[in-house]
């Protein structure tokens, strides 16, 4: 392990992967016994309103309610009507709810994170103003987010390079000024200006060593070092000025925000188990890898109920068919059934539960789709042309969704 934190390049991305599976399953085998039945043994169970599930949860499994996020997490959903939902959690429902939860809580407009240009997730530096107890809630997604890596499961959550550094380094400051790029490109490009300009700094710009932040419509200064106001930013001084003014942006304004996440995040993940990877490999950990979905693997891995069979005539039309998509459609058909267009990194035999097709009867209706347990609801079409044009009906326009 000391080896692959160090010089991880040394081994294949794969096999670091395998590595880290192992270990995680083990543990995982500890902390929750028997994994062949998820109903036996130490759990964390929880119920929570569809329509509420990010408050439902935080209500109940903050770290002072479930110390141990490792023991299996036992979901009983209520619906709009305040009944409880059909079903025992066999592993499915926490899936769903935790793909759910995610979601939400990552969201740009509850207000804990913001995206940059590229639509790339960081903490929101105005967090404090929007809730008071807002280190609690960086923990508690930092603690979600872990449990999805522990349970080895993907989630389409894109973030900027500089806050997966901060997430590995073992101090959470080892970022420079070149990540400010991704996060406000026009101050990246203006500090560049400034190394470069060639007149007089300080009577031709004007500057001194304060930033302004723009809180809620409202400017604040901040000296960036004491009695920065009546210090000019000069020819001799300017790169101490923009290595702190990247520091700044990049390190101070979201240290707390930072260190409640990755704190959160060590709850449930040993970050030196992490640390044998670099920040582009830990996004494609979180959220999979952008390559081609690899059709006969799917195949090979897919599971029939209902009547189907991978001989019967709808499902050889229905491979037929989509082995004419394109790779888009094909993630979108995957995202569809599984709630994530990516496919597992170690392949779909790595799926759980595995992709099922099960037989809907007759044709009149469309596919429909049970995420939780990764199952297609495929009408019996036996014509590749309505098998296709129902399909993509459904899969681009998420028609037919449904939960069990």
């Amino acid at each position: 392990m000391t080896i692959l934190q160090h010089i991880p390049f040394v081994v294949r991305f794969k096999d670091r992967v395998m590595l880290l599976q192992r270990i995680i399953a083990k543990n995982r085998s500890d902390s929750q016994g028997e994994m062949h039945n998820f109903m036996m043994g130490p759990a964390i169970d929880v119920t929570v309103n569809r329509n509420y599930i990010y408050q439902d949860a935080f209500e109940q499994l903050t770290e002072d309610k479930a110390p141990n996020l490792r023991q299996k997490l036992r979901v009983r959903m209520v619906n709009a009507q305040g009944l409880e939902e059909a079903g025992v959690d066999g592993g499915g429902i926490f899936r769903e709810f935790l793909s759910q939860l995610l979601k939400a809580g990552f969201d740009p407009n509850i207000g804990f994170f913001q995206s940059t240009h590229e639509r790339l997730l960081y903490p929101n530096p105005e967090a404090a103003i929007l809730a008071k107890d807002y280190l609690k809630h960086y923990h508690f997604l930092g603690r979600m987010l872990g449990k999805a890596l522990y349970e080895n499961m993907l989630v389409e959550l894109p973030f900027a390079s500089f806050f997966l550094c901060k997430l590995l380094s073992k101090h959470g400051t080892d970022v420079d000024i070149h990540h400010l790029e991704s996060l406000d490109p026009e101050m990246y490009r203006n500090l560049l200006f400034l190394k470069n300009y060639s007149g007089n700094v300080e009577s031709d710009l004007s500057l001194n060593f304060t930033v302004v932040n723009n809180q809620l419509g409202e400017s604040q200064v901040v000296e960036l070092k004491p009695g920065g106001r009546d210090i000019p930013v000069t020819n001799s001084n300017r790169i101490s000025y923009i290595h702190l003014v990247a520091d700044y942006r990049l390190n101070k304004q979201i240290h707390r925000h930072c260190q409640a996440f990755r704190a959160g995040l060590s709850d449930v993940i040993n970050l030196e188990w992490l640390r044998m990877f670099d920040h582009n490999e830990l996004q494609v950990l979180i959220s999979g890898a952008l390559i081609p979905v690899d059709l006969d693997d799917l195949r090979r891995n897919t599971n029939y109920s209902g009547g189907f069979t991978d001989e019967h005539p709808c499902m050889i039309s229905f491979w037929r068919v989509v082995s004419q998509f394109t790779d888009t459609q094909k993630r979108q058909l995957l995202k569809f059934v599984t709630s994530c267009s990516r496919p597992p990194l170690l392949g779909f035999k790595e799926l759980h539960p595995p992709f099922c097709v099960h037989s809907a009867g007759p044709e009149d209706r469309l596919p429909s789709a049970s995420t939780c347990m990764n199952l297609l609801k495929l009408p019996e079409y036996l014509d590749d042309g309505i098998m296709r044009e129902k399909l993509l009906y459904a899969v681009e326009s998420g028609a037919g969704f449904e939960l069990s």
